[in-house]
C-alpha cells in the first residue's frame, strides 16, 4: 500500500473520479521521518532517485540511501548549530545533493530556502537580507559561489557555507563533510505546522515575495502527483524543473514519493529536446511535466517515439491549442493542463478520469473550494470573466495554501480579505464546468466595454508560424478606452516589415471576434521576463 493512504481518505463519485480527499495525520508529522525513514524501513531497496547528467553520468538511489545521506547531511548541519526554525538556503540546480539536503532540513525542523543559480548578485542580497539565512548549500557551477560571497559582502551577514560537487575559496565541501558523519540521526521533536520552506515568487507583478509553507505542504502534493500527473507506484517521473522553483516542489520529491513513484533527475544546463527525449526512452520514464516552452521546441523540432510514456502535463503558463493538438498528434497523448501558484498547489487541473480540453484548466482540484468572483466580492454567473478565490476548508486555515508572506503581514492580509484567498488571478467557467484562464486579472484588457483576457489572443498568435514568442497587452486608446497590442518575437528566419505585421493582424483578426481584434503590432527582439522566465506584462506596458 502506498504511504500516502495512511494519511487520507479519498471519496470517488459513481464514474471513479475522485471527488474529495480528506487528511488525518499526527500533530508532529514530518515528511522527512514519516515519509523517506518509513518508506526506507518498509522498502529498503525502493527507488526513489534515478540521476544523470549530461557528462553520461549516472546515479540510481534508494529510500534507504536517501534516508542515509539525509541522516548524515542532518549531523553536519545539527553540528554547526542549525535548529529548527533556522533557515537555509539551497542553490543546488539539479545536483541530486539537493534530495538529501531538504530532507535533512526537514528532519531538523529548519526551514529550507531554494534559490535558483540564475539569480544575480543584486538577487542574491534581496533574499539573503529579507530572509535571515543561518547557512547556505550551494553548487560550484556558474559562479554562484562567487556571487553569494559579492551578496553576503553586501549585507554583512555571516552565514555558514557549504558546496558540492567540488571546492570553492570560503565554501566548506559538504560532500567531504558527509563521509566523516554519523548515519544515524535520533529524531528531533517538530509540529505539523512548523514553517516547512520558503519559497520566493517569481515576481511578475512586483517584488518577489517570501511565501512559507508548513509541514503539512506534501500532503496536498498527492492530488499533483496521482490524480494529475498520474505518477505511479513503483513508476518513473519526470517533471522538468530546477530545483530553486516550486515546481520542483510539484513535481520532484512530495506527492510522487508519496505514491511510490520514483522520480526522474536530468541534470542540465541547456535545453535539448533530443537529449530530452533521450532520457525518457533510456530510463523508462512513465510520467512527464514541463512548461508549454519545452512542448513548443519538442513540437517545432520533432517527436520521436516515447513508447514507455504515459501521461503527459504540463502548467506555468499557457499553452496554445495548436501545439497541443500537434503533441497529442504525434505522440497519442493528451496533454493534462493544470494551473496553481507558489502560493498554493494544484488549484485546478484537467484529472485522471477525464478528458482533457485544449486550453482549459479543466476543474477545481478535490482539495479545494473555488469560486470565480466580480470586483466587489460577488460571484460571476457562467461565461463571465471573474477572480479565482479559495474558500477555505475552516476560517483562516486550507491546506496546501501558503501560511504567511515573510515579514508581511499587511499583503497576506490583503490577500486573504473576506475571509477568502484571492489569487488575483482571472478565469471564467464554461457551461460544462470547465475553467479557463485570463491571466493576472490586472492584465485583462477592457476595449469598447469589452474585457478581454489576453491568453485567447496570444492562442491565435501563436498560430502564425513566425510569431515565436508573444504578449499582448493592452494601452490607452481615446476611442476603445484600451486598444489591443501584441508585441511578438519573431522566428530566426523571419524579419520586421509593414507586410508581416499586416499578414499577422489578418491572420489572428480573421479568427478573433471583432471586439478582440489586435490593432497595434511591436516587433521586439526579446521580451522583459522574470528570472524564472515569465514574461513580464507590467514591463511592457511601461514601454507602450
Amino acid at each position: 500500500m502506498s504511504i500516502y493512504k495512511r494519511y487520507c481518505q479519498e471519496i470517488f463519485d459513481n464514474h471513479g473520479i475522485l471527488e474529495k480527499i480528506k487528511f488525518e495525520y499526527p500533530d508532529n508529522f514530518n515528511f522527512g521521518y514519516d515519509v523517506v525513514d518509513k518508506t526506507a524501513e518498509e522498502s529498503p531497496d525502493k527507488r526513489a532517485i534515478v540521476w544523470c547528467n549530461v557528462e553520461g553520468e549516472e546515479e540510481i538511489f534508494t529510500f534507504s540511501d536517501v534516508k542515509k545521506y539525509s541522516n548524515q547531511i542532518a549531523n553536519v548541519f545539527k553540528s554547526e548549530g542549525i535548529g529548527r526554525g533556522d533557515r537555509v538556503m539551497l542553490v543546488l540546480k539539479r545536483h541530486y545533493e539537493y534530495w538529501f539536503a531538504a530532507v535533512a532540513l526537514h528532519k531538523l525542523g529548519a526551514v529550507m530556502i531554494p534559490a535558483t543559480h540564475m539569480l544575480t548578485v543584486g538577487d542574491f542580497v534581496y533574499r539573503i537580507k529579507d530572509s535571515g539565512i543561518k547557512a547556505v548549500v550551494c553548487t560550484t557551477q556558474s559562479e554562484v559561489p562567487e556571487k553569494i560571497l559579492a551578496a553576503i559582502e553586501e549585507t554583512k551577514v555571516n552565514p555558514k557555507l557549504w558546496s558540492v560537487q567540488g571546492k570553492a575559496d570560503g565554501f566548506e565541501n559538504l560532500n567531504t563533510a558527509m563521509e566523516n558523519a554519523s548515519a544515524e540521526f535520533e529524531r528531533i521533536p517538530t509540529l505539523a505546522t512548523d514553517p516547512m520552506m520558503l519559497y520566493f515568487t517569481s515576481g511578475t507583478t512586483g517584488y518577489p515575495k517570501g511565501v512559507i509553507h508548513e509541514h503539512t505542504y506534501p500532503f496536498a502534493h498527492i492530488v499533483t502527483a496521482k490524480y494529475w500527473q498520474q505518477a505511479e507506484d513503483d513508476g518513473l517521473h519526470f517533471t522538468v524543473a530546477e530545483t530553486g522553483w516550486a515546481k520542483a516542489s510539484w513535481g520532484k520529491i512530495y506527492g510522487q514519493w508519496l505514491v511510490g513513484s520514483a522520480v526522474m533527475v536530468y541534470d542540465f544546463d541547456n535545453f535539448d529536446p533530443k537529449q530530452l527525449v533521450s532520457v525518457i526512452n533510456r530510463y523508462g520514464v512513465t510520467s512527464f511535466c514541463a512548461p508549454p516552452t519545452i512542448y513548443r521546441y519538442l513540437v517545432r523540432k520533432g517527436i520521436p517515439a516515447m513508447p514507455t510514456l504515459k501521461h503527459a502535463t504540463t502548467a506555468g503558463e499557457m499553452l496554445a491549442p495548436e501545439v497541443f493538438r500537434k503533441f497529442t498528434k504525434s505522440t497519442g497523448l493528451p496533454l493534462y493542463e493544470g494551473y496553481g501558484q507558489t502560493e498554493t498547489t494544484l488549484l485546478m487541473a484537467n484529472f485522471k478520469g477525464s478528458e482533457p480540453v485544449e486550453g482549459s484548466m479543466g476543474r477545481p482540484s478535490p482539495l479545494y473550494n473555488i469560486e470565480l468572483r466580480g470586483k466587489y466580492g460577488e460571484p460571476v454567473a457562467v461565461g463571465e470573466i471573474g477572480e479565482v478565490v479559495v474558500i477555505p476548508e475552516r476560517e483562516g486555515k486550507q491546506l496546501g495554501v501558503f501560511t504567511s508572506y515573510l515579514d508581511n503581514e499587511e499583503q497576506y492580509n490583503y490577500v486573504w480579505r473576506d475571509g477568502v484567498y484571492h489569487t488575483g488571478d482571472a478565469a471564467y467557467m464554461d457551461k460544462n464546468g470547465r475553467y479557463w484562464f485570463h491571466g493576472r486579472f490586472d492584465d485583462i484588457i477592457k476595449t469598447f466595454g469589452f474585457r478581454v483576457g489576453p491568453y485567447e489572443v496570444e492562442n491565435v498568435l501563436m498560430e502564425h508560424p513566425a510569431v515565436a514568442e508573444c504578449s499582448v497587452i493592452g494601452v490607452p486608446d481615446p476611442l476603445r478606452g484600451q486598444a489591443i497590442k501584441a508585441v511578438i518575437v519573431l522566428g530566426t528566419e523571419y524579419s520586421p516589415s509593414s507586410e508581416l505585421e499586416l499578414e499577422i493582424k489578418n491572420f489572428c483578426n480573421h479568427k478573433l471576434a471583432e471586439y478582440k481584434w489586435i490593432r497595434l503590432i511591436e516587433f521586439v527582439s526579446e521580451m522583459p521576463k522574470t528570472i524564472s522566465g515569465k514574461i513580464q506584462k507590467t514591463e511592457l506596458r511601461k514601454q507602450s
